[in-house]
């Protein structure tokens, strides 16, 4: 091939390659800088533990990443660690003088061990350790002086020396190749280095990296590219990326599971190739690296590519459905639509509409007059309508033609053939066909709300939806001029972030609180329970509803998925499927997402910066992961953090009862957000709401028996497993079970005391009281007996009083007697009878007398109280006579005895006694002397 033809070749593999990566979509990248994982810029090496936790041989020492932490172990020396390779439950580390491996302890943190020390090795001056492979049980340790083979049972060393230096060394089909500068490419057989070419090509180019393709060793130098070594021969594999590549400085390079190549460069970051060579995209600092310059390449256990750049540690997610564009110094702008017209890719923004041809490497281009913002792209029929916040465009390939100055259009639908009508800012108008000229009826009157989402319901029907005042059903006449007829929707409430849409014949409005089906027959909406699904009620965003005719799809959005509803193809139930994205992923204008079928099965979805595509080819659910504890502290309040043995079962004591768990899962793709619920059973039962967080500090736990518990949520999918920590917290001292013991004891004592006192207490209480009541008693007894002796007293004196009467009556009675009896002896001393007569006549006036009656009456009275009183109460007819012989009666005297008393004859006393009965008013049978007894 002469110059020209070469030249030629050349300059159509550049224009090739620009045409790839002008307008290309990336995959996602996670970046790391140095003061989210803690250390130092430069990152020599990547490798992965079976647990799928990713080391990094940094600068200031070795790193691990489990998913949400970095954590640094400084080089034992202190001086820069150049590599790393896990295996097993080994990290091995290559550094300046010095190689081992690191091994996690019991709680959780590694420990490091020297391989040179433990076995004396002498390593030669300023020494360092490149690159580490394994093969067989045997670990290689390559400087760029040596190549030192530990073995992992044995614990034997060989050391294979180079008079040049060994610039790279590959492990290819369990056979171990090496380049020794100016020597050529060798390879290991029973410890003993074999040279297997000294092409010229190979001695004196430095070898990036070995792999193998189509049964052939194939060689990646510097600066010239790759090479075949065919049955000795050196073989230049030309590839459409040489134009890129020759041109590049190669530092660092791997060859995918998928036989894909990813190459890193040392100004210009990353070309990854297919495995034809083709160029499918490429990385750098304006793209999304966080370096140009990419000193380690490394694919993890699920394909995700790990770059250790010159500042920093970027992961590209290579497998995953989204893809990013990447032209973002072509246009500026949050894209609210998109559409593919006439193979033109179209992006209306905040800044205008542009415009770019499918498949070419031409920029976006704005077209001119389209300047603001743009609310919507249509495409009726042959035509592409844009609504602008100016006005109404028809746009013909790279001109926008205006019909109209209507400000702000929202959309335009199709009523028929010539008619078309458009949603604006106050209201709705009406479009119409002449001679292929589309232009401006007229508005219709009488409805001047803003009508972003409206649907054409039927000839003469509108509905018209507005999130701050709800739906309104709108009947136009038949001439399109005048609504003749507006009424709310009340079936439902009117709320922000709200859509309405015609779906497959059928109106369905959307809103955070389900979507509601149009009930025609009943003119009502109807919540839909199975369409509602496409609505997140905990990551809500916007009830947006997009529908796709191309795939036929109905498209919701949220803050952490994309859903979309399609038919079912076995039944009419419409299947609903999710794809997680991540808060931080680039997302649209909330309100405004929007999202087309672009190419095959991709979807192009406008954000707030560009677009990303998503291809449901390689949407996949989620793997299996697990969920591990990396880390448990515990620590007394103010005192330092102590490191828990995670291997067994752990008692703390009781003020160390502040207990901090975490734990993480190995999520490294972008788009999918990790989450956590952990629960803490003893405490409670229940697990925690969802949260990023990999923590949880617990303070002041009670003391008992507990058990931890935690899980992953990745991409709504659980961990697989349930991380379990079990442990107790003893009782503090004063709870402890001897002290329990004592506290029983003091209490029966106390108890014992207690009860001997008050016993003894209630005793004297009661004896006091007995004593008391003896002497109340005893006061009470004398008073009585006072109370008793003075009535006994009173009645003797007033018997003395009444002996006394008695006595003196007496006497006086003797007294008169002896008188009488004087003056009877005088009268008969004097003789003669006259004298007889005055006797008889003193006689009669003596028996006469009443004072004995009287006297007798007091006695009477005092011998039977009151009986006089009684019967004259009883009987107050009675006559003072007839009380006497009552009284008489009382005493139970006959008539015989009564008789002298009363100074009569007996039979005059049974008179009396007849007419007292009779004046008493007593039968004939009844004893008057009974009766007066029982008075």
């Amino acid at each position: 091939m002469n110059t020209t033809k070469l030249k030629v070749v050349l300059i159509c593999l550049v224009f090739f390659s620009k045409l790839v990566i002008i307008g290309q979509e990336l995959p996602p990248v996670n970046v790391f800088t140095t003061k989210q994982y803690g250390a130092e810029k430069q990152n020599w090496a990547i490798s992965q533990a079976e647990n799928k936790f990713i080391y990094v041989a940094n600068n200031k020492g070795l790193l691990e990443y489990n998913g949400a932490n970095w954590q640094l172990y400084e080089t034992p020396n202190e001086t820069i660690m150049r590599s790393v390779r896990v295996v097993g439950d080994n990290i091995f580390t290559g550094f300046y003088m010095d190689f081992g491996f690191w091994k996690k302890n019991n709680f959780g943190s590694l420990e490091y061990t020297s391989i040179v020390k433990n076995k004396n090795i002498k390593m030669l001056e300023d020494e360092h350790v490149w690159n580490i492979l394994e093969l067989d049980g045997w670990v290689l340790f390559k400087s760029l002086e040596r190549i030192y083979l530990y073995n992992l049972e044995t614990n034997v060393i060989k050391i294979i020396n180079a008079d040049n230096k060994i610039t790279k060394i590959s492990k290819i089909d369990d056979v171990i190749y090496f380049q020794e500068l100016n020597k050529g490419i060798f390879k290991i057989e029973n410890g003993i280095p074999k040279l297997i070419s000294e092409n010229k090509i190979l001695k004196e180019n430095i070898v990036v990296e070995i792999f193998k393709k189509e049964d052939t060793l194939l060689f990646l130098t510097q600066k010239k590219g790759f090479f075949f070594l065919r049955e000795n021969r050196v073989v230049n594999w030309v590839t459409p990326s040489d134009a890129n590549i020759l041109n590049k400085t190669i530092y660092s390079a791997k060859q995918l599971k998928n036989k894909d190549f990813v190459l890193g460069t040392i100004s210009d970051g990353i070309i990854y190739l297919n495995n034809n060579g083709e160029i499918n995209y490429k990385i750098n600092h304006v793209s999304g690296l966080s370096n140009n310059t990419v000193l380690s390449v490394f694919e993890d256990i699920d394909d995700n590519i790990w770059l250790g750049l010159d500042n920093g540690i970027n992961t590209i997610n290579n497998t995953s459905p989204l893809k990013i564009s990447s032209n973002k110094n072509h246009f500026l702008g949050t894209v609210y639509t998109s559409i593919v017209f006439d193979n033109t890719l179209y992006l209306g923004t905040n800044q205008g509409l542009f415009f770019q041809k499918m498949d070419t490497d031409m920029p976006f281009k704005l077209i001119e007059n389209t300047e603001g913002q743009v609310w919507n792209l249509i495409q009726i029929d042959n035509s592409l309508f844009c609504g602008h916040d100016s006005g109404i465009f028809i746009i013909d390939k790279e001109k926008a033609n205006k019909i109209s100055n209507i400000q702000g259009v929202w959309d335009v639908k199709k009523l028929n053939e010539t008619t078309l009508i458009l949603g604006s800012y106050d209201g709705l108008y009406v479009l119409t066909r002449a001679f292929n000229n589309w232009k401006i009826a007229n508005k219709i009157k009488g409805f001047t709300n803003s009508s972003r989402y409206f649907v054409i319901e039927d000839k003469f029907k509108i509905f018209v939806n507005h999130e701050y005042k709800g739906i309104f059903k709108l009947t136009i006449d038949k001439n399109y001029q005048n609504v003749i007829n507006i009424s709310k929707e009340e079936s439902i409430k009117r709320g922000t972030a709200t859509s309405l849409i015609k779906y497959k014949q059928d109106i369905f409005y959307a809103s955070k609180k389900g979507i509601f089906k149009y009930n025609k027959p009943k003119d009502t909406f109807v919540i839909d329970t199975i369409y509602s699904k496409l609505i997140s009620n905990e990551n809500f965003s916007s009830a947006r509803l997009i529908y796709n005719a191309v795939n036929d799809k109905l498209w919701s959005f949220s803050k952490q998925d994309v859903k979309f509803l399609t038919s079912g193809k076995l039944s009419s139930k419409p299947i609903i499927k999710s794809i997680p994205i991540s808060e931080s992923s680039p997302k649209g204008a909330t309100g405004f997402e929007n999202i087309i079928h672009f190419k095959n099965k991709k979807q192009l979805i406008g954000t707030s910066d560009g677009y990303i595509t998503l291809d449901l080819n390689k949407i996949k659910e989620p793997k299996d992961f697990i969920i591990g504890i990396n880390k448990i502290n515990s620590f007394k309040l103010g005192q330092p953090k102590n490191r828990i043995n995670l291997s067994q079962k752990i008692e703390f004591e009781n003020k160390e009862n502040n207990i901090e768990f975490s734990y993480s899962v190995t999520n490294y793709n972008k788009i999918l957000t990790s989450k956590y619920q952990y629960q803490l059973l003893g405490q409670k039962k229940q697990w925690s709401i969802p949260s990023e967080s990999n923590s949880i500090l617990f303070e002041n736990i009670s003391y008992g028996d507990y058990t931890f518990k935690v899980r992953g949520i990745v991409g709504n999918k659980l961990s697989t497993n349930e991380a379990v920590f079990s442990f107790r917290i003893h009782k503090p001292w004063y709870l402890s079970n001897f002290m329990v013991t004592i506290y029983v004891l003091l209490y029966l004592l106390l108890f014992y005391l207690i009860h001997n006192i008050t016993k003894r207490y209630y005793r004297r209480q009661r004896e006091k009281l007995l004593e008391n009541a003896k002497k109340e008693l005893d006061i009470k007894e004398l008073e009585s007996s006072q109370k008793i002796i003075k009535l006994n007293n009173d009645k003797l004196r007033s018997d003395i009083e009444s002996k006394n009467r008695e006595l003196a009556s007496s006497t006086m009675s003797i007294i008169k007697k002896n008188e009488f009896l004087n003056t009877i002896k005088t009268e008969l001393i004097k003789g003669g009878e006259m004298n007889i007569v005055k006797v008889v006549r003193i006689i009669d006036k003596d028996l006469n007398n009443t004072d004995d009656w009287a006297m007798f009456q007091e006695a009477f009275n005092n011998a039977d109280k009151k009986f006089l009183k009684k019967v004259k109460s009883k009987h107050p007819e009675l006559t003072p006579n007839d009380l006497r012989l009552c009284a008489y009666l009382r005493l139970n005297l006959s008539s015989k005895e009564i008789a002298p008393l009363l100074n009569i004859s007996p039979r005059s006393v049974e008179v009396k006694r007849y007419r007292l009965r009779k004046k008493m008013g007593l039968p004939h049978d009844s004893n008057l002397t009974n009766y007066i007894l029982e008075i």
